[in-house]
């Protein structure tokens, strides 16, 4: 299978019962979903998919649960989230016998305080290299958990033969661009991907190739839609479809954005698409007011019929 992330590229939910297990069914349905919107390969166990928060065993049952369903149709890109690097490599061999294509490779706790020693990040993503599976490197905001990786570190990064992308996630377009720049001099194959849900449309108008987005997980096909369109060219025609998901964005990934898992289920239970909008404590499930909330947003954005008087 081809593995070609030019694309949408959606960071999956994971369906729950009611007691914040696995809904293997509800799962396999939503992945039915999802997949048949056409995006270019899905993200698994990715933050918006819960995998802090969930048992190793539980981020593997997941992963071949979607493998199972999706057959050779769509790409599995694997969350590989660890707090060592042996830990790190024993997981990517479990990810790849399970049937990922690639793997997301989470930044770790170890990369926090400045100045970072680019030899840290290279050291560890040449280890989860040996493993044979491409990589997917991660520049996520330091508010979210991540680490902002220097133009020299992206450099050295892209010096890896199995990087084959990166998912820019500053949500500040000046960084972005800095990132594309680095990213591009060091490797010009390796596909640029926008992490950045509140500016999808205008990452593309920045030069992203790609968008790997927990937004992608609701409003798929209409997501899919927007990449294409603005991989086309037709930006002014991404640019409408932008406007009419914007309401929904801008509810989804509001103050404090942790809860943005938690409201792209509820965006979902009100579609019929999930039975349930249950996540795993710490989180927390919507209010009733945000439930109002995000379905004026979905009816806003032409994902939901108005309810009617």
């Amino acid at each position: 299978m081809t593995l070609d992330l030019r694309g949408l590229v959606p960071a999956t939910v994971l369906p729950m019962t009611a007691d914040a297990r696995i809904d293997e069914d509800g799962l396999r349905r939503y992945i039915r979903h999802v997949a048949d919107a056409g995006p270019k390969a899905l993200a698994i166990n990715a933050d918006t998919g819960e995998a802090p928060h969930l048992w190793p065993e539980e981020r593997l049952r997941v992963l071949e649960i979607v493998v199972d369903e999706v057959g050779d149709r769509v790409p599995i890109v694997a969350g590989l989230g660890a707090s060592f690097t042996e830990q790190a490599v024993r997981l990517a061999r479990d990810y790849r016998s399970a049937g990922a294509a690639a793997l997301l490779v989470f930044p770790l706790a170890a990369y926090r305080g400045e100045p970072l020693d680019p030899a840290l990040p290279l050291r560890y993503h040449a280890a989860v290299a040996e493993v044979g599976l491409p990589l997917v490197l991660f520049n996520l905001q330091p508010a979210l958990g991540g680490v902002l990786f220097s133009p020299e570190t992206l450099a050295r990064l892209c010096g890896l033969a199995e990087v084959v992308a990166i998912k820019e996630a500053s949500f500040d377009a000046k960084v972005f661009v800095e990132a594309r720049a680095a990213v591009k001099e060091a490797s010009p194959d390796c596909v640029f991907l926008t992490g950045n849900d509140n500016f999808v449309y205008e990452s593309f108008v920045l030069g992203a190739e790609g968008a790997l987005i927990g937004f992608g997980a609701v409003a798929t096909r209409a997501q899919v839609e927007l990449v294409s369109l603005a991989l086309a060219g037709r930006l002014d025609e991404a640019r409408a479809v932008m406007d009419r998901l914007t309401p929904l964005a801008q509810a989804i990934f509001a103050p404090p954005v942790r809860d943005y898992r938690a409201r792209t289920k509820e965006a979902l239970v009100a579609q019929g698409v999930l039975e349930r909008a249950t996540v795993r404590e710490p989180l927390l499930a919507v209010s009733d007011e945000w439930g109002l909330r995000l379905r004026e947003a979905l009816v806003a954005a032409g994902e939901l019929e108005p309810a009617l008087a």
